[in-house]
């Protein structure tokens, strides 16, 4: 059944990939800052900054029946080179202009016979890791906020989280530029590879299917094995 799906920052990265894999099916509508990569897709383009716009709601349909908020940061640093401003804009974006959004399309999402709304984290939540301190706080507030979220709008809407490791995304550029990188990258991972944004992408998608429809208030970790297994 064709649903209609609003991807918060789908034009890069693993935004992109979900609405590759999705825009064939359903009517897909990406609200992000450019349209850059778009072209050949069949989706509606809406000009959205997270941090500061105001989301256009006239451009979007009555109901709503998945949303996807993509934004994020990776922003690896010893904890003593973090100032609390940086803790404040990692918050900002991964989080606050999450929750902001939401408020917003949430009257949307009531609307449809049941919605499913898909937020990211990373492993480094579950797994504690070096230099992840600002970004782990921020999206451990996301978790938290989707179960919270997850319990108030049960059985309307179902609220789930992807938590991926590193990806081969251009937001992990820098720490994948080049081979040796890369396979210093892999070999952390039991799988021995990093991710790429087609393993995140279909599990978004399962998730924003009725195939999913039991499941709500999930962290699902999709990390090569990385929060759960030690075979080193």
């Amino acid at each position: 059944m064709s649903k209609n799906i609003l991807l918060i920052g789908g034009s890069h990265g693993i935004g992109f990939e979900i609405a590759q894999k999705l825009h064939s099916q359903h009517t897909v509508y990406v609200a992000s800052r450019t349209n850059e990569n778009l072209g050949n897709l069949d989706v509606n383009h809406i000009a959205y900054d997270a941090e500061t716009d105001q989301l256009d709601l006239t451009a979007l349909p009555d109901h709503i029946d998945g949303f996807v908020y993509c934004p994020g940061t990776i922003n690896l640093k010893p904890f003593k080179m973090l100032s609390t401003d940086v803790f404040r804009s990692d918050m900002e974006l991964n989080f606050l202009s999450m929750v902001k959004t939401v408020h917003q399309v949430m009257a949307h999402l009531q609307k449809s016979e049941q919605a499913s709304l898909v937020f990211f984290s990373t492993v480094a939540v579950k797994v504690g890791m070096p230099y992840h301190t600002s970004v782990a706080a921020a999206k451990g507030a996301i978790e938290g906020f989707a179960k919270a979220l997850a319990a108030e709008y049960a059985p309307k809407v179902r609220v789930n989280v992807i938590a991926p490791s590193l990806t081969d995304t251009p937001l992990a550029k820098r720490l994948l530029s080049n081979d040796k990188k890369k396979e210093m990258m892999d070999a952390r991972h039991p799988m021995k590879r990093v991710g790429n944004p087609q393993d995140i992408a279909n599990v978004a998608s399962f998730l924003l299917s009725d195939e999913s429809s039991w499941i709500t208030g999930q962290i699902l970790g999709v990390d090569g094995g990385m929060s759960t297994l030690n075979v080193n």
